[in-house]
């Protein structure tokens, strides 16, 4: 589900075609966190769920970021690991939609 962009062949060779223009905007974020047993999504200041699954809430938060990326936001999902750090793990624009987890 997560993966590493240094080092990545595959990765390297798409970017050497990508435009040359890059957006300075900030990324908007969902972030995907487990409290206890259930998952959750945190957007905008509030949080949606709970889940049953990482999957689940995974799945809920990649369908909301392409649909609000289809209307001109940059925007990615993050899964907050157990020390509380911020994990890309989809990225409109760059990863395929519908997700592959």
């Amino acid at each position: 589900m997560l993966r590493l962009w240094l080092g990545d062949s595959t990765r390297a060779e798409e970017s050497a075609t990508a435009p040359a223009f890059v957006s300075n905007r900030e990324r908007v974020r969902y972030l995907v966190m487990r409290q206890e047993d259930v998952w959750f999504i945190s957007f905008a200041g509030e949080k949606f769920g709970p889940y049953i699954s990482e999957r689940e809430a995974m799945l809920f938060a990649v369908d909301a970021a392409q649909k609000l990326g289809a209307n001109g936001e940059d925007t990615e999902v993050c899964r907050i690991d157990e020390h509380g750090e911020a994990q890309a793990a989809w990225t409109y624009g760059l990863d395929p939609y519908p997700p592959r987890l």
